[in-house]
């Protein structure tokens, strides 16, 4: 199994241009940007997190568990016909995160929750992994009867790394939420509440043991703070009565 660090660092948005700058010489734009701006390969991120009626997932996370999982169903951008969806159950396992992924036809999303036929939806790859992902991720759906909490919506900056391709970092920006969606909300725009005001939260990943020696760098002179940032628990709490915004 793969497992890949993760760390995320709350940012002020005035330290966004400087950041681009430094880090031009060890990365590439991601192919999945939409390229409307020189070096500047972004694309909208989707998700809707799954939790119990008791929200275990959000309370593992509070509570610092070390071994703990978060369910979401997730897309990209608007709404096209030819959308897809990642079914992904996202392991934590002590500081390092392993994905458990399925990628299904929007249009057949319903469908497929509906009766878990993961033969008839889900896209097949050559090792049949998908379909054991998809497998687990029906497993604690219904087990834990799980069922949409939030969504989370935001802007995503992504590149990697021109040296070693495992290395990636983003700027995650303008980052909002709304509670208890229905899934045909997926692609909404509207009444989401930003999670943070000034920041935004740039996530630095990679699979080696340590963080490449520029990306340290990049860390120190920025006086960045490494921190456990969850887009999920923060936008449920966000709309909780006198939290605040950053």
């Amino acid at each position: 199994m793969l497992l890949r660090y993760e760390r995320k660092y709350l940012v002020p948005y005035d330290m966004l241009d400087l950041l681009r700058k430094r880090i031009r010489p060890f990365l590439r734009g991601d192919i999945y940007g939409n390229g409307h701006r020189a070096f500047l390969p972004q694309y909208t991120v989707r998700s809707i997190y799954l939790d119990t009626r008791n929200l275990e997932c959000h309370l593992e996370k509070t509570e610092g568990v070390e071994l703990r999982k978060k369910f979401r169903i997730r897309t990209y951008n608007e709404y096209t016909e030819e959308a897809v969806a990642v079914f992904e159950i996202k392991k934590k396992i002590e500081n390092r995160i392993h994905k458990h992924r399925a990628f299904v036809d929007w249009e057949d999303v319903p469908a497929l929750l509906e009766t878990a036929d993961i033969a008839k939806y889900v896209h097949p790859d050559d090792n049949g992994q998908s379909y054991a992902d998809a497998s687990r991720f029906f497993f604690h759906l219904r087990k834990r009867h799980l069922t949409p909490t939030v969504l989370v919506v935001y802007e995503r900056e992504a590149y990697y790394g021109i040296f070693d391709t495992g290395v990636r970092i983003t700027f995650d920006k303008n980052i909002r939420s709304s509670l208890n969606p229905k899934m045909s909300e997926m692609f909404k725009n509207h009444d989401l509440k930003h999670l943070f005001r000034n920041h935004f939260i740039l996530e630095i990943k990679y699979f080696t043991d340590n963080m490449p020696i520029w990306a340290k760098s990049l860390i120190q002179e920025f006086k960045l703070r490494h921190q456990a940032l969850s887009k999920y628990t923060i936008g449920y709490d966000v709309h909780l009565e006198n939290q605040i915004t950053y």
